[in-house]
């Protein structure tokens, strides 16, 4: 690979169209596209200061890097990504993207990130300030995760999330194939219209939680005392471990409460479905 180490560009475009190239402690100033249209790339103790830096860039490599607040949108139609070790303070990184790999990375701003992206992998990712994050983004693999922003996955598929502290009003709304095991969930409305969650040692709080899902599975989840009138017109399967505050009238299905409702509403004529069994020890 050619290499170039130490040094500073700015303005537009000044490493366009590279290829089969390692960067090594390179500075990139306010300007624009720096390393657009690139190929087989690798990135190391970098510093981006540009918007736009990698677009159309296909094979790439950024490890102990920095994008400061002033590189936003820094990685868009691109594809096979890895990002290691980075610090980044840029919003609106990743869309429209396939095969994105991310470890050990912190962001501060994560505004409106990951859209429209398919095959993404995190692990050890911590995301601030992330409102809509991840709208409309398939295949997606979490791992020690946390984040704090409203509305994410909102559209997303196929989505499976380990050990995760995920605060977001309207998380997951209409999304579909979600698996959260061993999570805490804090928001309100997650999950509205949803098809096929499965739910596993998560403990959830927020009002009005999983309306109107089309396939929910609980299994040993927990919910918080603010967790009231909950799965509404859901189907729902499948066990709660503790007291809940109320449920109010789910479509069908079976499910047991190892604990007390404070409040079973049905509908107007107060009378419960008869595919829907409630089984708790109240």
């Amino acid at each position: 690979m050619t290499q170039i180490q130490d040094k500073e560009y700015g303005g537009e475009r000044p490493l366009y169209a590279i290829h089969d190239t390692r960067l090594e402690r390179i500075t990139i100033h306010p300007g624009e596209s720096s390393i657009k249209e690139t190929k087989n790339i690798e990135a190391i103790d970098c510093r981006f200061e540009g918007k736009y830096v990698f677009w159309e860039t296909y094979g790439l490599k950024i490890n102990n890097c920095y994008f400061a607040d002033t590189a936003r949108s820094s990685l868009w139609y691109s594809a096979d990504c890895r990002m290691t070790r980075c610090k980044v303070d840029a919003p609106k990184m990743f869309r429209r993207m396939k095969g994105i790999y991310v470890e050990d990375t912190n962001f501060s701003d994560g505004q409106e990130m990951l859209w429209d992206c398919d095959d993404v992998t995190l692990r050890n990712v911590k995301i601030e300030n992330c409102d809509y994050l991840f709208m409309h983004t398939d295949n997606v693999r979490i791992e020690n995760y946390r984040q704090d922003g409203n509305y994410s996955f909102q559209y997303s598929k196929n989505v499976e999330i380990h050990n995760a502290v995920i605060n977001s009003k309207d998380a997951f709304w209409e999304a579909e194939n979600v698996t959260l095991v061993d999570c805490e969930v804090n928001g309100e409305y997650l999950g509205w219209y949803a098809k096929n969650m499965r739910l596993v040692r998560c403990h959830l709080t927020g009002e009005q939680l999983l309306c109107y899902v089309d396939g929910l599975t609980l299994e040993d989840c927990t919910f918080g005392e603010d967790a009231n009138l909950m799965f509404e017109y859901s189907t729902v399967n499948g066990n709660i471990k503790g007291n809940v505050t109320s449920i109010k009238n789910p479509t069908s299905g079976t499910l047991t409460v190892e604990g007390n409702i404070g409040e079973l509403i049905w509908d107007e004529n107060q009378k419960q479905p008869a595919d829907a069994k409630i089984i708790h020890n109240a």
